[in-house]
């Protein structure tokens, strides 16, 4: 029996799009959480009122693995969604063959920095727009235009807080990775 080999991919987006929840559905470990409250003062820095339910926040990262079968285990690496945050996005993207970018339509303004990270970092990327309470408000096409995403990034829908639709997201994921990697 070989070892599966590791792959590292990165869950990225916006405070309150969904990556902690992401990362739990599919981790088959205990997730590594670096969760704090959400003080008075980081809600005003963080703009955090166009999600009042959110009591706490990623500070540094979510870690979790899943195996996909006898030959991959992903390695999920999840992003803080706070610009004060940012720094950390190099450090976790370092060695990683893809990303997953989720994307809220309620908060459209806030997803645009991820993509550009993406873009410009040229790391693979899928679009995965997280149907919050069960429902997309703008078709996918809609979506494509006003992140300004190129026709060949994947844009998808997905549900956070579903296993299978995780996974399928990150299945996506690696393979445009794994494609890109062989058209070079």
């Amino acid at each position: 029996m070989r070892t599966p080999r590791p792959l590292k991919l990165v869950v990225a987006g916006g405070f309150g799009v969904g990556k902690t929840t992401a990362v739990g559905q599919v981790s088959e470990i205990p997730v590594l959480r670096t969760e704090a409250a959400i003080t008075e003062v980081a809600a005003h820095i963080d703009r955090t009122g166009q999600v009042p339910e959110k009591t706490t926040t990623t500070v540094a990262l979510d870690f979790g693995r899943i195996t996909l079968d006898d030959e991959i285990v992903l390695y999920l690496f999840g992003t803080p969604g706070q610009d004060r945050f940012g720094f950390m996005w190099r450090e976790l993207s370092e060695g990683a063959i893809g990303a997953l970018v989720i994307v809220d339509t309620r908060r459209m303004d806030e997803c645009y920095p991820a993509v550009d990270y993406f873009e410009q970092a040229g790391l693979p990327f899928v679009v995965a727009v997280n149907m919050f309470h069960g429902a997309s408000q703008y078709d996918l096409d809609d979506v494509r235009w006003a992140l300004a995403v190129p026709d060949d990034v994947p844009v998808i829908r997905f549900d956070a807080r579903n296993r299978k639709s995780v996974r399928d997201a990150l299945i996506t994921v690696l393979e445009r990775a794994l494609m890109l990697a062989g058209a070079r």
